[in-house]
């Protein structure tokens, strides 16, 4: 069975709903990165070191990482060798295969949750990353399961954060706890756990300052953040999700590194992955860093904040390959 008509097989399964919003969500890096690959596999007659320079190029160009690329390329021309393969057509779905192994992570991406008691969940990252709309999107998400869920207006220094963050609440039906601009985060923490217990809900979504993330103060506003609230809900926070803009590509990844290493974060959200053609940064930080991508944005709409799927992604990402499978219009000829 050709690798197509398993990946195809493999998200059978899938509702049509979730691989549409894939598909429509992964639109540019799919002409940015998928058609490149295929107009190179159509424009060279040969496999030579011209080839593989230029597949370097587009890759690096998605940003899947210099590093990841290297390796990529290094692992096609061994593959190129033992197989002796000459036409670049035979080299297209062997190139989308190891793309799926890279994607793919033993990983748990399941967002945690209290097996009793209130799940509260962090949201950290610098401004302008999508924060807010996230944990806005996650409400809608949480509420639409009967969930009884709690917003955290904890972003107190950002002009405009607190009214962003009411403004969903409003739209979701959702009770925004917050204090008045420049007040302490922790205290508006502190408030939120103390909501959430006087209310009985389920969930607890807390928005943070974004400021640059080597400010040495922002870390130790965090750090006061954690106290309070492990110190009120034991095992607390269940998840510290870091969200990262997918269109600014190689500066997410590093923005992760920076951040990851000093705020506890246990997984990634990749927004605006519809506004990108540089869709291979999901791979470079599933390769980079020991963090789980957990949600991605594919869209505006409330129901676009997905769980992260790989077999989903790879199936948006080459939509075009996967309905032209060599082999079998090769068996249709």
């Amino acid at each position: 069975m050709s690798f197509f008509k398993k990946l195809r097989e493999s998200i059978a399964t899938k509702t049509e709903t979730v691989t549409k919003q894939f598909k429509d969500g992964l639109e540019k890096s799919r002409k940015g990165f998928v058609e490149k690959v295929s107009d190179l596999i159509t424009r060279r007659k040969k496999i030579d070191e011209e080839f593989f320079e230029e597949l370097e190029e587009i890759l690096i160009g998605a940003d899947v990482g210099v590093n990841t690329v290297m390796k990529l390329v290094e692992e096609l021309r061994g593959e190129v060798r033992k197989q002796r393969i000459e036409d670049p057509a035979e080299l297209q779905p062997i190139l989308s295969e190891k793309l799926v192994e890279l994607l793919r992570g033993d990983e748990d991406n399941e967002i945690a949750m209290s097996p009793d008691g209130i799940t509260v969940i962090l949201f950290v990252g610098v401004n302008g990353v999508g924060k807010t709309t996230t944990i806005g999107k996650l409400a809608h998400h949480f509420k639409q399961q009967g969930k009884k869920v709690i917003m955290a207006a904890g972003d107190t220094f950002r002009a405009g954060a607190i009214e962003q963050l009411e403004v969903w609440g409003t739209r979701v039906g959702v009770e925004v706890i917050k204090q008045q601009a420049g007040a302490d985060p922790a205290a508006v923490m502190y408030d939120a756990v103390q909501a959430a217990k006087q209310r009985g809900a389920d969930i607890l979504l807390c928005d943070t300052a974004g400021r640059l993330q080597n400010k040495s103060n922002l870390m130790e506003e965090l750090n006061k953040i954690f106290r309070v609230i492990q110190r009120e809900i034991p095992g607390a926070p269940h998840e510290v999700l870091m969200v990262l803009d997918a269109t600014t590509g190689q500066n997410a990844l590093s923005q992760a590194k920076l951040f990851g290493e000093k705020s506890g974060v246990t997984g990634l959200v990749l927004t605006k992955l519809d506004g990108t053609a540089k869709g291979g940064i999901v791979i470079a930080i599933r390769q980079e860093l020991s963090l789980p991508v957990k949600l991605v944005g594919l869209g505006e709409k409330m129901e676009d904040l997905q769980k992260f799927d790989s077999e989903q992604f790879v199936h948006g990402l080459f939509a075009g390959l996967i309905a032209e499978d060599p082999e079998e219009a090769e068996e249709t000829k």
